[in-house]
């Protein structure tokens, strides 16, 4: 019975997690449409729901602790408690970028964009790609959906890099696009760290499954090589 009622909470949890995973991926959508659309109330609606995050992740944090005080889980469960511990707090980090995405949306909502938005909303695309399958491959405990993100982290790595060299040939060719190119590289920048925090959830599926820690940006960086 014990085993039972933890088990229930720790199905709770995980749907807890989801839903906050979920606010997350509308978090990330939105401050890129906000963006590209120069759509100052979404822009501030991302700023404004960070805030809501930050609640789930202290209320999810709250029970996962209680669960080890109080349930004293073993093995198995008591690695899927600490990767849910960690997961909050990648979603979390993620939702702080999403929201500096934001910040900088508002920020250039009035001025003419020096280039199309091409290779910025393609990263997002990329990147919510990510954090879905990473979010099924918690919730499932898939170790098989969970290395489906290697790829993609390589190709989100290769389009942070194609942003930047772009970016920087319009720096060089006119000192007056400095301010808005180095705003939109931050953006940029802010996207491949949303990647990274989420092969962190990837690399929590493996742990939980399996045991074991792996670096799934090394082995992106050793297979594609």
């Amino acid at each position: 019975m014990a085993h039972d009622s933890l088990r229930d909470e720790l199905d709770r949890l995980k749907d807890d997690l989801l839903k906050m995973g979920r606010l997350l991926q509308q978090q990330v959508d939105n401050a890129v449409k906000a963006l590209t659309g120069k759509d100052i109330r979404l822009a501030q609606k991302v700023i404004k729901n960070d805030d809501l995050i930050d609640d789930m992740e202290l209320d999810i944090e709250k029970r996962t602790l209680g669960l080890i005080a109080l349930k004293q889980p073993l093995a198995r469960d008591l690695r899927l408690i600490a990767g849910i511990f960690r997961i909050i707090i990648d979603i979390e980090r993620m939702a702080d970028h999403a929201e500096d995405i934001a910040h900088i949306a508002d920020d250039l909502h009035e001025q003419v964009y020096i280039k199309p938005l091409i290779d910025i909303p393609r990263m997002a695309v990329v990147a919510q790609d990510m954090l879905e399958k990473a979010l099924k491959a918690f919730t499932a405990e898939d170790y098989d959906l969970a290395m489906t993100l290697v790829p993609l982290e390589k190709e989100l790595d290769g389009l942070y890099e194609q942003v930047f060299n772009e970016l920087l040939i319009y720096m060089m060719r006119d000192q007056k696009n400095i301010p808005q190119a180095t705003a939109l590289l931050l953006i940029a920048g802010h996207l491949e760290r949303i990647g990274d925090h989420t092969t962190n959830i990837a690399e929590m599926v493996v742990y939980v499954v399996e045991g074991r820690r792996i670096d799934l940006n090394r082995i992106s960086r050793e297979r594609f090589l």
